[in-house]
């Protein structure tokens, strides 16, 4: 272990900011989180924490808190046409067995991972404005006036993030010409509902999901509607429940059923982005969707962001401050090569949920079969995979 740890800053304190700054820490890595809004926080919506991020925050102790506030996934997980037909089995589990999933509500996964970070280490009202570097430090400016010089920037800021312009040049997202309308219920108001199930109804054009979050004692339902206008991405923009509703109407009667429950909504556009050709600039890392933004079909989105913060923990464990910029690329060309397939397979989910298909026996084969592709996310180890590099 280098005499001085290397110092990094992490400019977002989401959910990809706070798991990299737990990874770092895990490394003896001196991390300070910055966080534009006056608290830590997330909206009420749902997310899915995957085998192949679940098993790397139960590494690192996180296992006992996650099983005390997510719901476990897994029997009468379904893939359904409209209508109610089932189409085939949602996977539950990675290959083994061993290791499982949990719908999330983001609020209380932010506050897991908040919890783990000692006091002192986020601070919140800092909004990035600016930022400048030479061969031996980087420095972040904020709209306080505040500045702090570090080692290594980590932009955690998201798909519109304030850094990127630092690594490549500025594009806009790109609108995938679908809003998403989600809220939650709470399981008492849905008598009978399957308590632990994931269920996806696919029809022309759409989809809908649910599944279940906050002990099980809560659903989080998605509901996937194209527009022809671009709708804003913003996870609190509310959204019209007679539109949703209306957007359903003949469909399987669970899912009317459900709508029929619903008083309020919100809605939100969906945008992805080419991959970037750089991620790095110096001592500036791109991570999570300020790196890779992604649609949300597979549910991938956070759980690739924690993958990136635990292979950079292991890829700067021991190392000196002078290595850094010669480190990030080496990350970069390790996770890119797993991420890119995740953006593009994502977008082609969309397209088999949404039945954008000439032959729904061909989207519903694709689906029904599925294992293969689920199990290589996972079961993939991002950790194993990164020390194997590293050796």
């Amino acid at each position: 272990m280098p005499s001085t740890p290397i110092r990094a800053a992490i400019v977002g304190g989401g959910l990809g900011g706070l798991s990299a700054a737990i990874a770092l820490l895990r490394q003896g890595i001196d991390v300070t989180v910055f966080e534009q809004a006056d608290q830590l926080g997330e909206v009420g919506a749902g997310v899915f924490i995957y085998p192949n991020s679940l098993r790397m925050l139960e590494r690192a102790g996180l296992g006992p808190a996650l099983a005390g506030v997510g719901a476990p996934v897994g029997p009468g997980s379904e893939y359904y046409r409209m209508d109610g037909s089932v189409v085939g089995q949602v996977m539950t589990s990675d290959s083994a067995g061993t290791t499982g999933m949990y719908g999330m509500h983001r609020a209380d996964l932010l506050g897991v991972f908040a919890a783990e970070v000692p006091s002192g280490r986020v601070r919140t009202g800092h909004r990035c404005v600016g930022f400048e570097q030479n061969a031996d430090q980087a420095t972040v400016h904020f709209a306080n006036g505040a500045r702090f010089s570090a080692d290594l920037v980590i932009a955690a800021d998201g798909i519109h993030s304030s850094l990127q312009k630092y690594v490549v040049e500025p594009s806009p997202p790109i609108y995938s010409g679908f809003r998403a309308y989600r809220g939650l219920l709470s399981m008492a108001d849905l008598p009978g509902w399957r308590p632990r199930a994931h269920q996806v109804w696919m029809g022309e054009g759409k989809h809908f999901m649910v599944f279940p979050v906050r002990r099980g004692e809560m659903v989080n339902y998605v509901g996937f509607v194209p527009t022809k206008a671009e709708t804003i991405e913003s996870w609190s923009a509310p959204g019209d429940r007679d539109e949703l509703a209306a957007a359903y109407a003949g469909w399987d009667s669970r899912v009317t059923g459900l709508l029929s429950k619903v008083t309020s909504c919100f809605w939100w556009g969906l945008y992805d982005r080419q991959p970037l050709a750089r991620w790095s600039n110096g001592r500036l890392l791109l991570l999570g969707d300020a790196a890779h933004p992604m649609l949300p079909h597979l549910g991938q989105g956070a759980n690739q962001a924690i993958e990136d913060g635990f292979a950079l923990a292991i890829f700067l464990a021991g190392r000196k401050a002078s290595e850094v910029p010669a480190i990030l690329p080496r990350h970069q060309a390790f996770r890119s090569a797993r991420t890119d397939i995740v953006q593009a397979e994502a977008r082609r989910n969309g397209q088999r949920y949404n039945s954008q298909y000439e032959s729904l026996e061909q989207r519903d084969h694709e689906i029904a079969h599925a294992a293969e592709l689920r199990a290589w996310f996972y079961d993939y180890d991002v950790g194993k995979s990164a020390l194997e590099l590293t050796a």
